[in-house]
C-alpha cells in the first residue's frame, strides 16, 4: 500500500529547486505533507489492518507496523489509528474515509 496525503495550498520554493528550499520552505514542505507505503495485512474478525513502514517521509516509522482500525459503511471505507499518535505535540486520532470508485466503461 501507498499513503500519499498532502495539504492543499502549500507554498512554493521561490528558488523552484527543491534541492536548495530556505529552512521555511523545507518546514511548511514537511509540514503539509505526509507518505508512506509497504506491506499490509487484514485481520476481518478484529477488523483491523496493519501498515508495514518500508519508506516513510518521518524517517522514525521506518520498519514500524501500525495498526488501523476498519469500518466498511456501504461504498465507504473509514480508517482510524488504533490508538491515539503523537503529532504536532499533542496526542491526536487520525481519521481516513475513502469512497469506492464507481467502475469504468
Amino acid at each position: 500500500m501507498s499513503a500519499q496525503l498532502m495539504r492543499p495550498g502549500r507554498p512554493q520554493f521561490a528558488s523552484g529547486d527543491w534541492c536548495t528550499g530556505s529552512g521555511p520552505e523545507f518546514k511548511a514542505e514537511a509540514l503539509g505533507y505526509i507518505a508512506y507505503s509497504g506491506a499490509f495485512h487484514t485481520n476481518e474478525a478484529e477488523q483491523t489492518l496493519t501498515h508495514s513502514m518500508f519508506v516513510s517521509l518521518l524517517p522514525n516509522w521506518l520498519g514500524q507496523t501500525q495498526p488501523r482500525v476498519v469500518r466498511l459503511e456501504d461504498d465507504l471505507l473509514h480508517l482510524s489509528t488504533a490508538a491515539p499518535i503523537t503529532s504536532g505535540g499533542k496526542q491526536t486520532m487520525s481519521y481516513l474515509t475513502w469512497r469506492r470508485a464507481e467502475a469504468s466503461s
